[in-house]
């Protein structure tokens, strides 16, 4: 039988991270794209990221307090003024510039072009979508939940998906194949996954919606 080890979640932030990262993997890449208060464009990727409901369809996410000074994501400040955004996907051929678009700039400066990434306008909402991501969903805020106000403290942010848009190099019979879509997701550290080792494995239930 093993023999756990077992810690407290009442020390430093960056204890309890580290296990959340380094257990809750792969985690997919929600790339999101906002206004800023200028209109100028801001872009920044985030790996706690999940689908909450089908329909409505509901998206969430979940921006940290920065570690380094306590301030909030410039995409959080964003969203709660424009009350939108856009979920951009990482993928394979993306990735790199993606992992650019994470660096702190200052407020303002955009990352879209900092990484050499393009824009396309989004038909239902302000912010625009990332013209190098091969699915987009514009959101619109639904809810924040904020859980502290101290460095590493997060929020859940969720939206309503009201219009996606999907390459259709990428789709057969009407759904998005997994090796054509060739999404990349993060691990720990400087950890990333490529999802090119698929295998498929019967669920055993009455009915499934997508087989």
């Amino acid at each position: 039988m093993t023999t756990y080890q077992s810690f407290d979640t009442d020390g430093p932030f960056a204890e309890n991270y580290k296990f959340l990262i380094g257990s809750i993997l792969p985690r997919p890449i929600a790339v999101i794209s906002t206004r800023n208060i200028d209109g100028s464009n801001n872009l920044a990727p985030f790996s706690f990221f999940t689908a909450i409901s089908a329909k409505p369809m509901i998206i969430a996410f979940c921006p940290m307090i920065r570690s380094k000074d306590g301030t909030r994501k410039d995409t959080l400040i964003n969203i709660e003024r424009e009350r939108e955004f856009v979920v951009n996907f990482c993928t394979l051929s993306n990735h790199k510039q993606v992992n650019m678009a994470s660096s702190e700039l200052p407020y303002g400066d955009d990352e879209f072009k900092f990484a050499g990434l393009h824009t396309v306008e989004s038909e239902k909402i302000r912010a625009r979508r990332l013209a190098e991501s091969p699915v987009h969903f514009e959101c619109r805020l639904r809810d924040i939940l904020c859980y502290g106000n101290t460095p590493g403290s997060g929020s859940l942010v969720t939206g309503e998906v009201v219009r996606v848009h999907v390459d259709p190099n990428i789709m057969k019979d009407g759904k998005i194949q997994t090796q054509l879509l060739q999404a990349v997701g993060r691990g720990a550290g400087n950890d990333w996954f490529k999802t090119d080792s698929v295998f498929e494995l019967d669920r055993l239930m009455q009915a499934q919606i997508q087989k």
